[in-house]
């Protein structure tokens, strides 16, 4: 008895390994990409200006520019989320992140054409772009949910999405002393560059739970028992991806929580690219500052952008471990964060400078706050399918990057002034808190009917 008492006092005393972080530096890796795509997507609205100059191009002809992104990027997301989930996420976002970056590098060389052919170029090499970006988003989510438990999962996709906010804070002043001092060309050449160099890195840093030579058994045990799906990433873990037919996506489209998820990723997507688009050209053309002042001004609204996008993902997560539902958990923040945003069509009535940044700056952390609709993918796809689940769900969001620069384009041209512009921006953030409200109901993850 003796010997056994002093082996049970041995195990004892022996301590538990204890489990890496790894996690976080997966999320971070995301967070470096997603911020360089970000910037690539705005690279065309901070050269807009000059460009326009010099090609002689209409507020309208500008618009549709702006949205040949969103064109493609809206179609390829079903598509984009069926090959994620068929031959694996690391692989497909590698490929991705190198052709968007080629793609964007090639935008600089539009310029030794002619008008006419220089404007059909960049629609081309704008709406491939959009391709080759498709499964970026839809293969995050991926990440999110292979990667991280439950209660950790809205701050790791508000990480990911608060690098929009990001590619405002570091990428739209660099880019504008790009544009002021060398060209609107070179904007382009460099960002391009960049992506293509980050490829490398992302293939060194990026693998799947069970792959990464960096991780250990507790961490895998702590993410598997908090609910991640440790195979989510891998080539062929999703087995069921080529059997996925129309009758599966019927009955996305037929869940009244989705349709009301995609509603509001519409609505909160017109407010993103109102931001990536139009929001510099109006602060040259309606506020009357040079490229780069509108390069360093927007660095406020987007560090404002930046921080709600934090704390909204962290405040998601606090509501989940003190008890809350994760209905509440995720719809809280979003009708908050919508509230916050429908303020800048305030900015209609003032001509201070200041109190328009302040104003907008207000919008973009209530914008930020309240994008949680990665979380709520991560936490409705069905485990079947998650790459066309977020695939179909961005495909919602992104039609209002087709949409979002046509209206505003036509609003302008119509009557000379960005005021119908933020009332229609405003009111999308409206629409996204009714429908939240009204529509979304409980939030749970779908279970596939074969």
């Amino acid at each position: 008895m003796s010997l056994v008492r002093n082996d049970i006092n041995q195990m004892e005393t022996i301590p538990s390994a204890k489990k890496t972080n790894i996690r976080w530096m997966i999320v971070t890796m995301c967070f470096i990409v997603t911020t360089i795509n970000y910037a690539d997507r705005a690279t065309i609205s901070v050269a807009a200006a000059p460009l326009q100059n010099d090609l002689g191009i209409n507020a309208v002809t500008m618009g549709y520019i702006f949205s040949a992104f969103s064109w493609a990027y809206a179609l390829g997301q079903i598509p984009g989320g069926w090959i994620l989930d068929k031959f694996g996420t690391k692989k497909i976002l590698s490929w991705s992140l190198f052709l968007w970056s080629l793609f964007t590098l090639l935008q600089g060389f539009v310029g030794f054409f002619s008008t006419a052919t220089a404007i059909v170029m960049l629609f081309v090499l704008r709406f491939i772009m959009g391709l080759a970006e498709a499964p970026s988003f839809p293969g995050n989510s991926q990440v999110a949910a292979s990667w991280f438990p439950d209660n950790e999962r809205a701050t790791a996709s508000a990480i990911f999405s608060a690098s929009a906010f990001v590619a405002i804070i570091i990428f739209n002043p660099f880019m504008s002393w790009i544009t002021q001092s060398f060209g609107w060309e070179y904007v382009f050449i460099v960002m391009g560059v960049l992506g293509i160099l980050i490829t490398f890195l992302w293939l060194k840093v990026i693998h799947s739970p069970k792959d990464h030579p960096r991780v250990n058994q507790a961490e895998l045990e702590y993410i598997k028992q908090g609910g991640g799906l440790l195979e989510m990433m891998d080539k062929g873990a999703n087995k069921e991806a080529s059997k996925i037919n129309w009758s599966h996506i019927k009955q996305l489209l037929r869940s009244r929580m989705l349709v009301g998820v995609y509603i509001g990723q519409y609505c909160i997507s017109t407010l993103t690219y109102f931001f990536m688009t139009w929001f510099p050209v109006y602060l040259i053309q309606e506020r009357g500052m040079s490229i780069l002042e509108a390069g360093f001004v927007a660095v406020l609204p987007g560090l404002s952008g930046f921080l709600g996008g934090i704390l909204g993902g962290v405040y998601s997560d606090y509501l989940l471990k003190k008890g809350k539902s994760l209905t509440f958990a995720r719809k809280t923040p979003i009708i908050i964060g919508m509230i916050l945003s429908s303020t800048m069509i305030i900015c209609n009535y003032t001509d201070m400078e200041w109190l328009v940044v302040g104003i907008m700056a207000l919008a973009f952390f209530g914008k930020g706050f309240g994008q949680q609709g990665w979380a709520v993918m991560a936490d409705t796809s069905p485990k079947e399918m998650g790459g066309i689940s977020g695939g179909l769900f961005n495909t919602f969001g992104n039609i209002s990057g087709i949409t979002t620069p046509i209206i505003i384009g036509y609003i302008i041209n119509a009557t000379g002034s960005f005021n119908g512009a933020l009332v229609f921006v405003g009111l999308n953030a409206v629409v996204a808190m009714i429908s939240y409200l009204f529509i979304v109901g409980e939030i749970k993850r779908i279970e596939l009917k074969n």
